[in-house]
């Protein structure tokens, strides 16, 4: 039997709204509404709305937190995270088995070399980094990636050596043809292939667009469902179509994707995946960014086109961590025990209600500032931040404060009748006692110190 391929692309910081069919933000995305009105969905939801830690769980089947990822790889931050090599990665599992590895874009996983050198050799600054070829990039062969910069406009990428390939042009245009010459090559050979591919917009700035997409930016008419939480400061409106136009840029460019798959008659042996590590307020509830419990930040698109699958929505509630154990199972790899997120694979055949009634959520103060204030006063900031239940109806908050000092607090929103997380309430003991213990369980399994010493 032949082996199917594997290819997976996401942006950053894409919300699951923003897609034209889903009929909810103004934005225009004719060729990621065929390919969706093809695939299997599921509701996802990123367990930590920050990249470095959805991506650690993406690919090793684990919590993040499991995994070491309280925050994202930064600088300066010496306990800064970084993906272990002894981490077993969704790559390291398909690259023993067989399958030709690739990796394209944005990776947001190792440490940043600020931490351990002011000028390192790579040239990297700020957050970024560079991965020598070795087992830190878990088994993905072919390489053209960075650790985090945000110049969509002057992108630079490092392949096998420390030696920074430049680029002037719109890095998501660049990753695409990168990606599709890699893929003209693979589709040559016998082996299998596992190809990754990550966008880094629309992660702000928002406004680093190639020439002419902002003007192309096509604005629907449309009504916000909930007005009273929009912003409308002119600075804030020109970010909000910023994104918009980014996330049609980026529809031009799986518009390519598909034309390949079509041109080489790969659809009936390739799993396709299309989704983003989390997502973004853009204005909701006053709020720019992700990092929060809403919706905007934590609900992610995701569509898997598998031949074999009748297409539609799944009642599948999909952590980050349940992706890789999944996608394996779907590809007929068994899954390693290391990999304790939920195998999710039989309820998008089947056509079942999933396994996982709920989903951890976490957010651990990170940016360097607010770790120097909680130590300062004695406080072990891992211990803080808010977690949360996200079930089918409900999301639960229990929330420490993100500032040294702030007060503590617990939210229960009814997201059958209140979507928009308008109208939060106070848990009652019988509520608070249910979601607690699930949480506490869930904090010991995974080495969340939240509750330590309580």
């Amino acid at each position: 039997m032949k082996r199917k391929n594997l290819l997976y692309v996401f942006a950053d910081q894409w919300r699951a709204s923003a897609l034209g069919f889903a009929c909810k933000d103004p934005v225009c995305t004719p060729h990621m509404d065929m390919f969706a009105a093809r695939c299997v969905s599921a509701h996802a939801v990123s367990s930590y709305p920050l990249c470095s830690p959805h991506r650690a769980a993406l690919l090793t089947g684990k919590h993040p937190l499991a995994c070491g990822f309280w925050t994202n790889c930064k600088a300066p931050m010496p306990d800064s995270p970084d993906l272990k090599d002894s981490e077993v990665c969704i790559s390291d599992v398909l690259k023993a088995a067989g399958w030709q590895t690739c990796y394209v874009g944005k990776w947001h996983l190792q440490r940043s070399e600020r931490n351990d050198s002011q000028s390192p050799a790579s040239g990297a600054r700020n957050w970024d980094a560079y991965t020598p070829p070795g087992k830190g990039r878990h088994g993905f062969d072919f390489w053209h990636s960075y650790g985090a910069w945000d110049q969509h406009l002057e992108p630079h990428y490092w392949e096998n050596s420390p030696e920074m390939i430049r680029v002037h042009g719109w890095s998501p245009a660049h990753e695409t043809d990168v990606l599709l010459d890699w893929l003209s090559g693979a589709v040559a050979k016998e082996e299998p292939f596992c190809a990754f591919l990550s966008w880094n917009p629309p992660h702000p700035p928002y406004d680093k667009l190639p020439e002419g997409l902002q003007e192309r930016h096509i604005r629907p008419s449309f009504e916000p469902n909930v007005p009273e939480t929009w912003r409308t400061d002119s600075r804030y409106l020109k970010s909000y179509h910023d994104y918009f136009a980014a996330v049609e840029g980026l529809d031009e460019q799986w518009g390519r994707i598909m034309s390949f798959l079509d041109e080489h008659q790969l659809w009936d042996d390739t799993i396709v995946v299309l989704s983003a590590d989390h997502g973004d307020m853009m204005g909701s509830h006053g709020l720019y960014g992700k990092n929060v419990w809403y919706e905007e930040s934590i609900a992610i698109p995701w569509y898997l086109y598998d031949a074999t699958l009748a297409p539609g929505s799944r009642d599948v509630l999909l952590a980050s961590e349940d992706q890789a154990p999944s996608l394996l199972s779907l590809l007929g790899v068994p899954v390693p025990p290391c990999m304790t997120g939920l195998d999710q694979s039989t309820a998008l055949i089947q056509n079942l209600r999933g396994k996982r009634e709920a989903v951890y959520l976490t957010m651990i103060p990170g940016m360097p500032d607010l770790v120097e204030s909680y130590r300062k006063r004695g406080m072990d900031n891992k211990r803080y931040g808010w977690r949360g239940v996200r079930t089918r109806k409900w999301l639960y908050l229990h929330h420490k404060g993100t500032q040294a000092g702030e007060a503590e607090y617990r939210l229960l929103y009814d997201l059958e009748h209140d979507p928009y997380e308008m109208r939060p309430c106070q848990p009652d003991e019988r509520q608070a006692a249910r979601f607690e213990g699930w949480m506490r369980g869930e904090a010991k399994e995974i080495g969340d110190l939240f509750y330590e010493g309580e």
